[in-house]
């Protein structure tokens, strides 16, 4: 350790002094790879070869004389050294891209990547039905949407913003609503519930199977939320099947396995067809929908503030 501590300073030191656009590249694939701890994931985020990436290591590890990452055949950690690079790299690389945010915004002509991160339903909901008609008017942006029912760290993994529902948005970041109220409904199919009968109170629900939803972000299955004139009742129903997907709880309920706690604007269509049948209708009270997030601290380029502008405009319409 204290062998270590001034021979790397000397090595970064040096490093610094003799600073290239390769010196760069390099380091920034090297901070990827060490963030995603894997070359596959870090390799298609920065959109080259894997064979390309472990160049640019090679080489960036050669010319500091000192291993930056420690490989086995399953994983990709950073040594001490990567570690402690990585501390004073990831300020100057953030510091680097806010400045070329800055000047970027100097252009006449919008452009850039916008990287979100979102449900499958905040994309089919709002995002998508906005991004289909603004995309065109700006050739030069590119958006980039990674569909995720978890609660990703926005700011760990680069995005430059986040798509959830208001109450489940941090409290240190810029929330802005993008969509109208929201409902969960509880339904069922009518073979279903020719069955087991039509539950008329929560406390009906405990005889009924369920097709349950797992939330990933917290790995447990989630506790349906029903609420009646100020009384609260949160309800979890045995069933044999848990999905991680919202849209195959649904086709679960559809096919009799049990009630089904979901959208309800993604139930209207089988709820009109009479494929389902909605039950406790009045236990399930609309709430506050989906909120665009992002970190308050960081510089926005011109391309995302016209997006932001573009879905606040949306609710308002």
């Amino acid at each position: 350790m204290t062998l270590l501590r001034p021979q790397f300073t000397r090595l970064i030191k040096g490093a610094a002094r003799n600073v290239q656009r390769d010196d760069l590249n390099d380091l920034h694939a090297f901070s990827v790879i060490a963030e995603e701890c894997n070359f596959t994931k870090a390799a298609a985020r920065l959109g080259m070869s894997q064979s390309a990436l472990s160049h640019a290591l090679r080489r960036l590890e050669t010319r500091l004389g000192i291993r930056l990452l420690i490989r086995t055949t399953r994983n990709v950690a950073p040594s001490e050294a990567g570690m402690r690079l990585l501390a004073r790299l990831a300020p100057a690389l953030e510091n680097i891209e806010e400045g070329l945010r800055a000047v970027g915004n100097l252009r006449e002509t919008p452009s850039g990547t916008i990287r979100i991160t979102a449900s499958e339903h905040a994309c089919d909901t709002v995002l998508w039905p906005v991004l289909k008609d603004w995309l065109p008017q700006y050739p030069e942006i590119e958006v980039e949407l990674s569909i995720d029912q978890r609660m990703t760290d926005i700011v760990d993994h680069r995005f430059d913003a986040g798509v959830r529902i208001g109450e489940a948005v941090a409290k240190d970041m810029i929330a802005v609503r993008i969509g109208p109220d929201l409902r969960l409904i509880i339904v069922g199919a009518p073979s279903y519930l020719d069955r087991h009968g039509v539950p008329k109170t929560p406390q009906d629900l405990i005889s009924h199977r369920g097709v349950n939803l797992r939330l990933l972000s917290a790995n447990t299955i989630y506790s349906w939320e029903l609420e009646k004139d100020g009384h609260e009742v949160r309800i979890k129903l045995e069933g044999s099947l848990i999905f991680d997907s919202p849209r195959m709880v649904l086709r679960g309920a559809m096919d009799g396995f049990g009630l089904a706690f979901v959208n309800e604007n993604e139930a209207v269509p089988h709820l009109a067809s009479g494929a389902l049948r909605q039950v406790l209708s009045d236990w399930t009270p609309p709430f506050a929908g989906y909120y665009l997030y992002y970190p308050s601290r960081r510089q926005q380029s011109a391309a995302f503030s016209l997006l932001v502008e573009r879905l606040r405009a949306n609710v308002r319409g």
